[in-house]
């Protein structure tokens, strides 16, 4: 059976783990909240009623996709495009191109990003192996100008990061929706993993600062995982909602 990522792939690993899909939703919701075409995220309504099961279930599509047999993938791909173009008829205006390409950097950027803080360092070949799963998503959506390198690819995020990226009344709202929804406990550790995994354009816009109090407990996190009960110290400090579904994110 072919699939649309193949098995071995450094991309399986990362997207089969909870923890790590975790902080891609953090490093996500942290730029989402900045990006200048996140209006198109509240037209519908949907973002500020449920702002994480919004972002979560972009991350979720992503992962669905990753893991699917070749074909359904594509016709994933394919619905999510469908999706966004039935948005833009209702609003009569077309999403910009950048606003795709910037979702796309993201998943590429915070994937690799948040396997590094949680694990180590990725090769060259493997980031490129990252890059190039992700290129294949957006030429099926028929995203335009897209890098063909992952050497391109980071010349154009960074540029991407400065050009696209703005505090706004959208910021605001968004930022106050996550303390509303996540409560006085979990919203800082959501702004302590941001710290970790965010670039640093987008923690300067957001004043998240520098100093990483949750690092000392991500080690021993890390460190529990030797004893095997690191998953039941996270999923006891996960919001009730959404604790069945990243559970079942645990693939590897």
């Amino acid at each position: 059976m072919k699939y649309f990522v193949e098995e071995g792939s450094i991309v399986r690993e990362i997207w089969g783990k909870a923890d790590s899909i975790l902080f891609i939703f953090a490093g996500a919701s942290a730029e989402f909240a900045l990006n200048k075409a996140v209006d198109w995220l509240y037209f519908t309504g949907r973002l500020p009623a449920d702002p994480l099961g919004r972002l979560f279930s972009t991350v979720s599509y992503a992962r669905q996709i990753v893991f699917s047999e070749y074909d359904a993938a594509l016709n994933s791909i394919d619905k999510i495009a469908a999706i966004h173009h039935g948005v833009e008829q209702s609003r009569g205006a077309q999403i910009p191109d950048w606003a795709y390409r910037d979702v796309l950097f993201m998943l590429i950027d915070y994937s690799i990003r948040s396997f590094e803080v949680l694990e180590r360092k990725l090769t060259v070949a493997e980031k490129d192996d990252v890059f190039k799963v992700f290129l294949a998503v957006g030429e099926r959506m028929k995203i335009r100008d897209l890098p063909s390198t992952f050497e391109a690819w980071e010349i154009m995020r960074k540029q991407h990061l400065q050009d696209n990226l703005l505090q706004s009344d959208f910021t605001v709202d968004l930022y106050k929706q996550y303390r509303k929804h996540l409560g006085p406990i979990r919203y800082p550790m959501l702004r302590q993993v941001q710290i970790m995994v965010v670039p640093d354009r987008v923690n300067q816009l957001l004043s998240l600062g520098k100093i990483e109090f949750l690092k000392p407990v991500l080690w021993l996190y890390k460190g529990c995982r030797f004893f095997g009960f690191e998953k039941f110290i996270r999923n006891a400090i996960l919001p009730t909602d959404y604790k069945n579904q990243v559970i079942e994110l645990d693939l590897v």
